[in-house]
């Protein structure tokens, strides 16, 4: 899987080349719902219309079960302009979003209380 810096619109002395709003077109507003834990999967289809850069390393990302947080922090690009270029994807049938699931498991005071200790030591 290649690595998103090592395209043209990243520099290593000048960081990124272009602005993120440029990257979904200035939208701002995912047509699909995600969230920071959505996976996201590649469906195997090719994508219909012409993708931008991003979107075709973002798709590389999505082989397997991959979270929206993931994928944005691996395109080094804010979380609501990737979830625009995740709903592009998904709009063509390139990938499929699911919502995580959260399973209905009571809360273990003795674990939460092991980690606030932690953090107050680290403090």
């Amino acid at each position: 899987m290649p690595a998103p810096q090592d395209g043209p619109l990243l520099d290593d002395a000048a960081g990124r080349l272009i602005r993120p709003y440029t990257v979904s077109n200035g939208r701002t507003r995912p047509t699909t719902v995600l969230d920071l834990l959505s996976l996201v999967m590649a469906t195997g289809s090719e994508p219909q219309g012409h993708l931008g850069p991003e979107h075709t390393v973002a798709l590389e990302l999505c082989g397997g079960p991959t979270s929206v947080a993931e994928i944005a922090a691996h395109l080094r690009l804010p979380a609501v302009i990737t979830k625009v270029l995740l709903s592009d994807l998904v709009d063509c049938g390139a990938v499929t979003a699911h919502a995580p699931a959260f399973h209905d498991m009571p809360t273990d005071r003795s674990l939460l209380e092991a980690v606030l200790d932690g953090l107050r030591r680290q403090l």
